[in-house]
């Protein structure tokens, strides 16, 4: 699996923030440049037409209580997915922004999966202990 998040954060919340959460980040600070801008809103586009939010399947997957630090990993296999990153991580690189590709083939507890992507509990705040 492949997640794209911040190395290392002040608080438990940033550090599970993945690539689009840290741009939608810089764009809700008003440090994102106007071609930045216009390319956030083209590939969010793009990705909220190409995959399922699977927030709209479930709406508790991501319920801090219910899932403490659910993320979304994009699968190996999704690969046209995963080709247009890229460009978000240079807007992050621009900006400062330290951030760096995840793989695991057991990321932690699965609680959402589709043809594209997992939602998980990370195994070290998985309370269930499974």
């Amino acid at each position: 699996m492949h997640r794209l998040r911040r190395p290392s954060a002040p608080s438990t919340l940033c550090a599970a923030t993945g690539v689009f959460g840290l741009v939608n980040n810089l764009t809700r600070e008003g440090r994102l440049l106007d071609e930045q801008e216009i390319f956030r809103r083209r590939n969010n586009r793009w990705y909220d037409a190409a995959y399922t939010d699977p927030s709209t399947v479930d709406p508790h997957v991501y319920d801090e209580e219910i899932n403490p630090g659910a993320a979304a990993w994009f699968k190996p296999s999704a690969t046209h997915l995963l080709a247009r990153v890229s460009g978000y991580l240079e807007i992050l690189s621009a900006h400062g922004v330290d951030c760096r590709a995840l793989r695991s083939a057991d990321p932690g507890r699965v609680v959402y999966e589709d043809d594209v992507q997992i939602v998980v509990v990370p195994h070290a705040r998985d309370a269930t202990g499974s």
